[in-house]
């Protein structure tokens, strides 16, 4: 079952730079919700709001149920701004979402057993993961909050493609449908060899001797 998250949000005619640094003063997060055939609205969301909902991995990947004004809209996380070194959000952009029409959204990828599978046991064997989110396509209503990958029987030398993820009902992976070599490894499971350090080689057992001087005197 998707979960449903509200965002509530308030309606805002002011616009441009002053505007929006005022709202940042009064601890408010200036921002727009587009898309779906509709014009543009300038909104404001509290910002402990958006900094607490932030935290989560749902407010990046899932449809959300943005409340402006009591009207609720389907939408996306479509773009964020942050201040370079505080906790603070600067602006943010919204996709409104036709939920007839797929989406296509980047969800996180959950590892599972990994400690508990072959590979994880074993000395020497390094198992990296080189995907962490893969873009997915459906309709808003099975849009999944991340991608479940069970690790458990995992051997030292496996590669796991994006073809073998376990896909929610009618949820798919775009990419797979450009070729075989879009096909990529989402984890891979390499034994690493120690490199043994060869004893240094023996010094030479004397320097050769140096040539006896020629006698110069006649």
């Amino acid at each position: 079952m998707i979960k449903t998250h509200e965002i509530k949000a308030q309606s805002r005619k002011d616009e441009g730079k002053g505007a929006s640094r005022r709202l940042r003063h009064a601890s408010f997060v200036p921002a727009v919700v587009y898309g779906a055939g509709q014009a543009p609205q300038s909104i404001q969301i509290e910002h402990n709001t958006i900094l607490l909902a932030a935290k989560h991995e749902w407010f990046f990947s899932s449809v959300l149920d943005l409340n402006v004004d009591g009207n609720v809209q389907k939408v996306l996380v479509r773009d964020w701004q942050k201040h370079p070194f505080k906790q603070l959000m600067m602006h943010m952009d919204f996709l409104r979402v036709n939920e007839n029409e797929a989406i296509r959204v980047s969800v996180p990828l959950h590892f599972l057993n990994q400690e508990k599978s072959a590979a994880g046991k074993t000395s020497g064997v390094v198992i990296s993961h080189n995907l962490t989110e893969v873009e997915i396509s459906c309709l808003p209503k099975n849009l999944p909050e991340f991608i479940e990958l069970d690790l458990a029987d995992l051997k030292p030398g496996d590669i796991v493609h994006l073809s073998q993820l376990k896909l929610p009902a009618g949820v798919e992976v775009p990419a797979l449908h450009l070729g075989v070599s879009h096909d990529i490894a989402v984890v891979t499971a390499n034994t690493v060899q120690e490199e043994v350090e060869e004893a240094p080689a023996d010094a030479a057992a004397a320097p050769a001797a140096a040539p006896a001087k020629k006698d110069d005197k006649k």
